[in-house]
């Protein structure tokens, strides 16, 4: 089986997200995509972050009534952060016989010789680097004198249409008392409402 690992935050996830998750499973013929949430972003360790809990509850709501979609807390049953290169060894030593496909933006692939062991993420699963609308693609100069043919070799690109949508900018608008309609799926916004969820100051936490 052909899988999707899409990882963030999703704090809270929004069209956005389902949009990006969608065109990857079309365009790269996925049998699935696995929304992976974060439990401890290593560049987002000393941010407040919504609890684990709850981000799962929204994205279940979200992605309710679309069977390629599903949540994995694999990332949230493990102690400490979540590197994307031990997610994958993880899901390589217990699910063998599936391909798995990285989904990340097209901009973090100016970032990805950074990760930890970044040509080990590239043996474990393919790259794909998802553009938004018409943005130009990062330079991988870099990432090739990292990875070698790899970078290449290992990564594909896929375009979706240009939604600029950002958690942060959701949670910002709650703060202050502004409508977050279509910008998240209606039972999220209802549950964000009935929790109340992000009214008090915004953490800092991009995504």
């Amino acid at each position: 089986m052909r899988v999707g690992i899409y990882g963030g935050t999703f704090d809270p996830i929004h069209f956005g997200h389902l949009v990006l998750a969608e065109q990857c499973r079309e365009q790269c013929q996925l049998d699935e995509v696995w929304f992976v949430p974060a439990a401890l972003p290593p560049h987002k360790l000393t941010a407040s972050i919504t609890s684990a809990e709850t981000r799962c509850e929204m994205i279940e709501l979200a992605i309710a009534g679309n069977p390629a979609f599903r949540l994995s807390t694999i990332e949230l049953d493990r102690i400490g952060p979540s590197f994307t290169v031990t997610t994958l060894e993880h899901l390589h030593a217990h699910q063998a016989l599936h391909e798995f496909f990285l989904l990340i933006g097209a901009d973090s692939l100016k970032d990805l010789p950074h990760w930890r062991e970044p040509s080990r993420i590239l043996e474990l699963a393919t790259v794909v680097a998802v553009n938004r609308g018409d943005r130009p693609l990062p330079d991988r100069k870099e990432l090739r004198e990292v990875v070698g043919p790899a970078a290449d070799q290992r990564i594909i690109t896929v375009t979706m249409p240009g939604i600029d949508i950002s958690s942060t900018d959701i949670r910002g608008r709650v703060h202050a008392r502004r409508s977050i309609r279509y910008l998240v799926p209606r039972a999220v916004e209802m549950y964000i409402q009935h929790q109340g969820l992000f009214r008090t100051r915004d953490s800092g936490v991009s995504e």
